[in-house]
């Protein structure tokens, strides 16, 4: 029996295709640039949550002031991650289905301790 994807990326990939190739922006596009750019998205991200308390972060998404902001990087992280997987030729769907698998092994059911990975 097939199960539905986790993670279904391929019209995300197309776009972001369609965008790289209308703007001939593949030339910049190797893993290493879009690895460091992925990285200065989330510090972008970071950043927006740099000075808040943990009580004030929970509310980011929502704040009028910076709920926008929040979307836009988010989307930005996610951009840059779709693409990176996508010209390193990576299926983030059996990725994710993998990793979530060694996860359940290296924290079993009722293990309390947060992952670091």
């Amino acid at each position: 029996m097939k199960t539905s994807a986790l993670v279904d990326v391929t019209a995300l990939e197309v776009a972001l295709q369609k965008f790289a190739d209308e703007r001939d922006w593949q030339k910049y596009h190797s893993p290493k640039n879009l690895a460091m750019a992925l990285t200065g998205e989330v510090g972008e991200l970071v950043e927006l949550f740099q000075w808040s308390t943990e009580a004030q972060s929970w509310s980011l998404a929502s704040d009028p002031q910076t709920a926008e902001a929040v979307r836009d990087e988010l989307a930005d992280v996610l951009l840059y991650l779709v693409r990176l997987s996508s010209v390193l030729g990576v299926d983030l769907n059996a990725a994710v289905v993998h990793k979530l698998a060694k996860n359940g092994v290296k924290y079993p059911e009722g293990d309390s301790t947060p992952s670091r990975d």
